[in-house]
């Protein structure tokens, strides 16, 4: 079992909160990821969890049991960090085998333990081999080969691709997602990358400012943000938002006046919103040219060809970064000024706090339920 629950969990240094009030329940063999920017407090709640901060306040418990004055060695957890912290003197095997060498196990137990663990981990060629020999995937392997070894509760990792380049946390991100689908495992995992976090997690836990902003399934995230923060987190290029007036709210949605054009979005309407201040927001991705319920013209101050897709940067209203994924052939130039659109579909609304009007999934015929299954 690897059950975690976290009750209203604190974190102060000194006058400075850090973690305001964390309630959290992640199931056995779940995989979490924490995401937000630096300094939301997602590697302090880690260690929170592991036991290498103390709470201020507030419980962890796992698996029924309290533990916020156990000592991380009595958790049931492991933890892999961002370095890969290992011994430059030992040889792969022996780096693996530390912790249980730690615990006195018998060496028939321990080489059985650490050669299963190599394999999965396609390290069984390089166990005789030392840490400068290997390439930087491999040495993270031979990190969470470290941490699988002791068969724990629940996996922690702390930003584990950090170090490598784009191609290896690529082929990493891959093994990761494998080898939690192999070992049924429960797995904490923090970064600050939401592209790791929509394709590893079977759920996101988006973090801003010590608080939880949302938690849920990638695609409810990305289909159905909460709030702005959550929205122009989540995806990239992020979420662009346009100033708009609400104009009327019934059956067929709320109707707001955007870019001089009105336009009826299908969102919950809310009592009071008539002649309200909102915020429209669109995602770059759902942008075309030239067409759509809602136009604007945009001059292209920088233009990126990126094969399937070409992404132009403008700016809108107040001079606000405004952004646009259109076809990878899209005919569109710098300081060129060009027409783009569209669907009021595809549109979200957020009131002025920044609070999302929920939207009608059926009406875009997204079906959140099917996808996430799969």
């Amino acid at each position: 079992m690897g059950q975690l629950y976290l009750n209203k969990v604190t974190k102060s240094f000194g006058s400075i909160d850090v973690i305001k009030g964390v309630t959290l329940d992640v199931e056995d063999g779940e995989f979490v990821v924490f995401v937000g920017p630096s300094g939301c407090g997602k590697s302090t709640l880690l260690r929170i969890i592991a036991g290498l901060d103390d709470a201020t306040e507030g419980e962890i418990v796992i698996d029924g049991l309290k533990v916020n004055d156990l000592a991380p060695v009595n958790r049931g957890i492991a933890m892999v960090f961002q370095s890969y912290a290992l011994y430059p003197h030992m040889s792969v095997f022996e780096n693996i085998a530390f912790p249980l060498r730690v615990e006195k196990m018998a060496e028939a137990e321990i080489t059985e333990k650490v050669e299963s663990v190599a394999a999965v981990l396609k390290l069984d060629k390089h166990l005789q081999q030392r840490p400068g020999a290997l390439s930087g995937g491999q040495r993270q392997r031979v990190a969470i080969g470290r941490a699988i070894v002791r068969e724990p509760k629940i996996f922690l990792f702390d930003e584990p691709l950090s170090n490598l380049d784009a191609a290896l946390r690529a082929d990493m991100r891959i093994e990761l997602t494998k080898l939690h689908h192999d070992l049924a495992a429960t797995m904490i995992y923090v970064t600050h990358d939401q592209i790791e976090a929509m394709t590893m997690a079977d759920r996101i836990v988006v973090l801003n400012g010590g608080y939880i902003s949302q938690v849920g399934k990638p695609l409810e995230l990305y289909h159905k943000p909460q709030n702005m923060f959550v929205a122009g987190f989540i995806g990239n290029p992020k979420m662009n938002f346009l100033p708009a007036i609400c104009t009327a709210a019934g059956p067929e949605g709320v109707s707001v006046v955007c870019e001089n054009q009105t336009v009826t979005i299908p969102v919950e309407p809310r009592e009071g919103l008539v002649g309200a201040k909102l915020i429209l927001g669109i995602r770059p991705e759902h942008i075309d040219l030239g067409q759509g319920d809602v136009q604007m013209s945009i001059v292209p101050s920088v233009v990126e060809r990126l094969g399937v897709n070409t992404i132009v940067y403008s700016s809108a209203a107040d001079d606000e970064p405004f952004s646009a994924a259109l076809a990878g052939a899209a005919v569109i130039a710098v300081d060129t000024p060009a027409t783009i659109g569209f669907s009021a579909a595809d549109c979200h609304l957020f009131d002025d706090q920044g609070e999302a009007l929920e939207r009608r999934t059926e009406l875009h015929e997204i079906d959140l339920e099917a996808l996430n299954a799969t």
